[in-house]
């Protein structure tokens, strides 16, 4: 086992921290994705046709996706600082993955919101 700089140590537990506050605001984002899911026609079950994932579900599966990498970044995080044998650089790409993950599903957010309100904008 390699041993940790107390400073290396330092930066760990303040990206641990980090990665923690990111976790919590993609529950909070899952949470609130659940309200709007999309419903499948009626339709579309009765006929025998194999149903159809609406907008919300891609949403949802998305979100759900990014948590789950925010969930293992904390476990490897977790797992290294309780001194198992896992490689530095395993954790660094993990943790990587996840924050690259939140700041795609944030941009996704944005440009969403953005055709929104500008759709909430037009002329009728």
């Amino acid at each position: 086992m390699v041993p940790i700089n107390p400073v290396a140590a330092q930066g760990l537990a303040d990206i641990y921290r980090q990665q923690r506050a990111i976790m919590d605001r993609s529950r909070d984002i899952t949470d609130a994705s659940k309200v709007g899911a999309a419903v499948a026609p009626e339709g579309a079950q009765a006929a025998g046709k194999p149903e159809a994932v609406g907008f919300g579900g891609v949403l949802d599966k998305f979100v759900n996706e990014v948590n789950t990498k925010q969930m293992d970044s904390t476990q490897a995080v977790n797992d290294l600082l309780a001194g198992k044998d896992i490689p530095l650089h395993q954790v660094m790409i993990t943790m990587q993955e996840a924050g690259v993950a939140f700041q795609l599903m944030v941009e996704v957010r944005n440009k969403l919101l953005e055709g929104y309100q500008e759709l909430m904008r037009m002329q009728i």
